[in-house]
């Protein structure tokens, strides 16, 4: 891992709004899947213990993702989100809850917002989280800030092992 790669994650409690910037080694295109294909968010989208399993997902507007991370126990913690906007390989926007098996939202929720751009090989992800909630927020933000870092570690090593083939 190329330790000289941006990594921002800020909380702004005023704003209900968290600021993530993180740049990563490999080329848009192949973050934009990332963040986007089943098969590839399925690698990296669940912090170590957990794994992450998509029932589905249907990238458009007005498309959805239902998925779980899903514990060592077989524990599930089941999240719904509703794409709401897409600019192809440079942002696209959703609607995230947490919501149980049958897809049912537990509100409130929040309104994510990816962007992506490239320079000399790099490309670096702004994502704005705004929570509806300041309570969910502040209930999410510490172990969140944990679990999605350790996320994007696995985004990490799912790249390098990519470059090495």
């Amino acid at each position: 891992m190329n330790n000289d790669l941006l990594f921002d994650f800020t909380v702004d409690k005023a704003a209900k709004t968290i600021f993530i910037t993180r740049e990563f080694n490999a080329r848009q295109s192949l973050v934009w899947d990332a963040f986007t294909k089943k098969e590839i968010l399925d690698k990296w989208a669940a912090p170590a213990p957990m794994r992450c399993e998509t029932k589905y997902l249907d990238f458009k507007v007005g498309g959805r993702r239902f998925y779980a991370m899903i514990n060592p126990d077989g524990q599930e913690r089941w999240i719904l989100q509703e794409y709401t906007s897409i600019t192809p390989k440079t942002n696209f926007k959703l609607y995230n809850s947490f919501a149980d098996k049958d897809e049912n939202p537990e509100l409130p929720g929040s309104k994510w917002d990816h962007s992506f751009s490239e320079q000399n090989g790099i490309t670096k992800v702004d994502i704005s989280i705004y929570n509806e909630s300041l309570e969910r927020m502040q209930n999410l933000s510490d172990g969140f800030r944990i679990g999605y870092t350790a996320m994007l570690k696995n985004l990490d090593d799912l790249f390098a092992s990519l470059l090495q083939k």
